[in-house]
């Protein structure tokens, strides 16, 4: 008898199909209390979780006693309580692998977009206010050979420094739980603190999870101690920043711009102070968005799931240590 399992996302269908070959599926649209209810047969039953978005925790867990397995088409896995999965001994697993290129060129477009000011000026274009040789109020800041910080030096990060350092010829500067030797020989970076980062960088690149060590790390105390020239690039965790205080650097002049893919909330509110800035280029976390890359993150969550109930993990688990 093939294991019950909850299907949360559309999938491809020759993905669905490898599915249905493994499980007995119920699909259900999100992960939603309201849905949890509608089918708790199924929860119940399922003995695994497949999907994006929705807490998966204690309340959750509580409704389908028979979960041993739990696969998310993502990197993060901050809706999960790993805790309560712990204590159940559900295996997480998330795709941490196939995305990281694609992460690594949108940070990318997030900084040139921002220092070359592209999406002002191209709204500038369409408006009809092009109507001569533009002045030095809308001149714009390179991006070659500056320096670029980066908070957290994961598999993103490195390709993040892969690019500015061979592609733009910039110096690396960067801040994780430990210094990289690999990186500092192969990028000619330098691991340091987070205060001598903020006052160097041009660019301060953010790529971390969000925990509670993350929460709010640049706040207000940290935006004043980046230049005035610098700009921040956040495709990590909105959190990490705290927005209000990140507005108010941006309307007073004390960072030159912002370029974000994550915000606090999201969807981020038409009411956001962020919107009616013009030094801020905001796109609606899209990092992995694209046809290739979300086909790859899709196809690894459900091979995940296949290993996990099978009792083969070999990579991309969360809390290997509920397998022992």
């Amino acid at each position: 008898m093939k294991p019950a399992i909850i299907l949360y996302k559309t999938l491809p269908d020759d993905l669905r199909q490898r599915l249905d070959e493994h499980f007995s599926v119920t699909e259900i649209n999100g992960l939603t209390p309201e849905n949890v209810e509608k089918y708790a047969d199924a929860f119940q039953q399922a003995e695994g979780l497949l999907g994006t978005g929705g807490k998966v925790d204690a309340t959750l867990l509580a409704a389908a006693p028979k979960l041993r397995a739990a696969s998310t088409v993502s990197v993060g896995y901050d809706n999960f309580d790993v805790e309560a999965l712990n204590q159940r001994g559900v295996v997480l697993m998330h795709t941490p692998t196939v995305l990281t290129e694609t992460v690594a060129d949108t940070m990318m477009a997030l900084v040139l977009a921002s220092a070359r000011r592209v999406v002002e000026l191209a709204e500038l274009v369409k408006a009809g206010g092009w109507t001569g040789s533009i002045g030095p109020d809308l001149f714009a800041t390179d991006v070659h050979h500056k320096k670029m910080g980066i908070l957290g030096m994961g598999r993103i990060g490195m390709a993040l420094a892969q690019r500015a350092h061979f592609g733009f010829g910039m110096d690396i500067l960067y801040h994780a739980r430990k210094p990289h030797p690999e990186v500092d020989s192969r990028y000619n970076a330098r691991y340091t603190d987070l205060e001598a980062l903020l006052r160097e960088s041009d660019f301060v690149c953010i790529s971390l999870p969000l925990t509670e060590q993350t929460h709010h790390l640049i706040g207000r105390e940290q935006l004043t101690m980046m230049k005035k020239s610098a700009i921040l690039i956040n495709a990590g965790r909105g959190p990490v920043v705290d927005e209000p205080a990140l507005i108010e650097a941006l309307k007073q002049g004390e960072i030159y711009a912002a370029g974000l893919d994550v915000f606090e909330k999201e969807p981020l509110p038409a009411s956001s102070g962020l919107l009616a800035l013009p030094n801020v280029v905001a796109l609606p976390h899209v990092g992995s968005a694209t046809h290739e890359t979300r086909y790859g993150m899709a196809r690894d969550a459900v091979d995940n799931l296949i290993a996990a109930l099978s009792g083969k993990v070999e990579k991309n688990c969360v809390n290997p240590q509920v397998l022992k």
